[in-house]
């Protein structure tokens, strides 16, 4: 994204003296972290019981990834529900205790926040299949297939193969960035956008100290859904063995508006970090 259009979105904030420019943060993957139940599985206690371990390494804040109810097809990148806890961890009563006993060590706690897709066994992405004309179906990305058949255009899925799943029962093709199990949300719909702004604020209702945003470049897709290029050879895109260059699927202009109204989501509320999964080919789509 090029400076002077980031610029005319929004004033870089003074920041200076946040509590997150100089912490260090420790990730954590639950599920291997520490089990307390013995079924082999870490979960949220077993990171309460080693608080006093990461105060000793010098941590000031822990992520801890996805911790939500989901088939764990994508390790928990693949959410059912924003707004509690997977069953095999906890429950949102041993989150609310963990929390606790982070701030009375003075350690912060960040999250995973999803907002991309969801899980295709999610409740949204349920009704949004029964039928056109569900009132959620422009929750996801929907389109349908050229006149021969075949999918709408090129694009590519990070994982591989194309980005569109054919839905038998509705007869269109639906769109996923990542595996047809996490189908994109669709955030040029004004209600997906409010209410993936409600998951931010129940988890900063809640005492959380930030949430890292995950895939937060892909957010944006092009209106038109033209194909992508081919990526230049020796490109940025080709050290990854990708074909395409994502122009048209990933850093729009419109993720860095969305990113803004996100951040003023953060600024309700006091001293909260939005991190966002960010990687980029050139240093402008930085700024």
């Amino acid at each position: 994204m090029a400076p002077q259009l980031a610029k005319s979105y929004h004033p870089s904030p003074d920041v200076k003296g946040a509590w997150w420019q100089n912490a260090v943060f420790y990730q954590i993957y639950p599920r291997s972290f520490q089990d307390t139940n013995g079924d082999g599985i870490g979960d949220l206690q077993g990171i309460s019981d080693r608080l006093d371990y990461l105060v000793d390494l010098g941590i000031d804040a822990i992520w801890i990834s996805p911790i939500y109810p989901s088939p764990m097809v994508d390790f928990g990148y693949d959410v059912a529900d924003f707004c509690d806890i997977h069953p095999m961890f906890g429950d949102l009563a041993t989150f609310d205790r963990l929390l606790g006993a982070a701030h009375e060590r003075q350690l912060k706690v960040i999250l995973d926040y999803v907002p991309n897709h969801s899980s295709d066994q999610h409740p949204w992405f349920q009704e949004s299949r029964r039928s056109r004309d569900n009132p959620k179906r422009d929750w996801y990305i929907w389109h349908p297939a050229r006149a021969d058949g075949s999918v709408p255009n090129n694009w590519e899925s990070i994982f591989g193969g194309s980005v569109w799943a054919w839905d038998e029962a509705t007869g269109e093709y639906y769109l996923h960035t990542f595996v047809p199990e996490q189908p994109d949300l669709n955030w040029r719909n004004p209600a997906v956008v409010a209410a993936m702004h409600d998951v931010i604020r129940f988890w900063l209702d809640r005492g959380v100290d930030g949430l890292r945003v995950d895939a937060v470049t892909c957010l944006m897709k092009d209106q038109a859904f033209r194909d992508n290029p081919p990526a230049e050879p020796g490109s940025y895109w080709t050290q990854f063995d990708i074909a395409l260059e994502p122009r048209y699927t990933m850093h729009l202009p419109e993720t860095f508006r969305q990113v803004q109204l996100m951040r003023a989501v953060f600024d309700e509320y006091e001293a909260r970090v939005h991190i966002g999964e960010t990687g980029v080919a050139e240093a402008a789509e930085l700024v």
